[in-house]
């Protein structure tokens, strides 16, 4: 199916969701390391936009079954505790990010391990002047729609490092069969599809979506993202328990602009008892202010499936929401003047 507002099909883009992490299996099997990596005790995905967010779901797939910490950086600067005993991966999908480019140097300056992932650019060539290992990817997608490149090929070279085992790899190609199953339903443009239906609820609303902080909040903020970007609209995004501690006291007064606020509370099996009953609870206490409120659950029989499907399912929603509004969901013009507009001032 294609549509007259999508000239660049980015339908086909979110379509190939499943088949490009398949791709990616293709890449992290060949990748071959050059440098060794023995002495590495913490992990630095630095990144902005789409290649940030490959990160926070290598963090999010690898819960349970990472031996060291894994952080995601989206600044100029790394953190301070970065050393030469800490592997900063460098991701960015044009090679060009002048935030990540920054965080190579600042890396360099630490003596930390880098490897580094992109079609090419100028992180290529930084990459190959200091004989570091470079990962690169297929060109040809917009950097949020190619999330399946940013996050794969990272576990991979986890694997190959020896930071976590190959375990995961299993789970994640059983996954894939529930994700091509979810693209057959998410694409239709009917009532029977939820990812339009829900579409069709909130986007002439101002959408906050709600979840468990570390787990799905990580999908939140890839949804938060896709409804700027794709759908052109503003979104918000928090966490439970935090929220209970402060936002809850905030759906009170301007009562009139809380009823342009729709609710998207993000619900997996395996969140804590206590954070699914204050979900409940919550709903109950604020559902006056907003009745435009929705539960979104996934099924799957591991977690990394059910968070593969959240992330489709959110992909769709900022799909179908661009379409609501007659507006092509593919450029970003405001991100492309605000570069051009920096690179200005250089």
């Amino acid at each position: 199916m294609t549509n007259s507002l999508d000239r660049s099909n980015m339908y086909k883009s979110i379509y190939d969701f499943s088949s490009n992490i398949e791709s990616a299996f293709a890449i992290g099997e060949k990748i071959l390391l050059n440098n060794n990596y023995s002495s590495i005790n913490r992990v630095v995905i630095a990144g902005m936009g789409g290649s940030a967010i490959g990160g926070d779901v290598v963090r999010l797939l690898l819960s349970s079954s990472k031996n060291i910490p894994i952080t995601v950086s989206r600044n100029y600067n790394l953190p301070s505790w970065v050393d030469e005993n800490s592997l900063v991966i460098c991701s960015s999908y044009s090679g060009n990010t002048e935030e990540t480019l920054s965080s190579f140097d600042d890396a360099k300056n630490k003596n930390s391990k880098i490897i580094s992932i992109s079609t090419g650019g100028f992180l290529k060539d930084l990459s190959n002047e200091n004989n570091l290992d470079f990962i690169k990817v297929p060109k040809g997608l917009q950097p949020r729609a190619a999330l399946a490149f940013s996050f794969v090929p990272i576990i991979y070279l986890l694997i190959k490092i020896g930071i976590i085992n190959k375990e995961i790899l299993e789970k994640l190609k059983n996954s894939l069969a529930g994700l091509y199953e979810s693209r057959n339903l998410f694409s239709q443009d009917n009532d029977d599809n939820p990812t339009y239906n829900l579409a069709n609820h909130i986007f002439n609303t101002f959408p906050i979506i709600y979840s468990q902080d570390n787990t799905t909040s990580i999908i939140a903020r890839r949804w938060k993202g896709q409804l700027n970007e794709n759908s052109k609209m503003l979104a918000f995004s928090n966490v439970i328990p935090e929220m209970n501690h402060n936002e809850i006291v905030g759906w009170e007064n301007n009562s009139q602009l809380l009823k342009k606020i729709s609710i998207i509370w993000l619900v997996d099996k395996d969140n804590h008892k206590r954070n699914i009953l204050r979900m409940n609870q919550t709903n109950s206490l604020i559902k006056n202010f907003s009745s435009n409120q929705h539960f979104i659950e996934m099924n799957g029989d591991t977690g990394i499936e059910r968070d593969l499907k959240f992330i489709h399912f959110g992909d769709w929603l900022s799909y179908w929401c661009a379409i609501f509004h007659k507006t092509d969901p593919t450029p970003v013009k405001k991100i492309d003047l605000l570069k051009n507009k920096l690179s200005e001032s250089i």
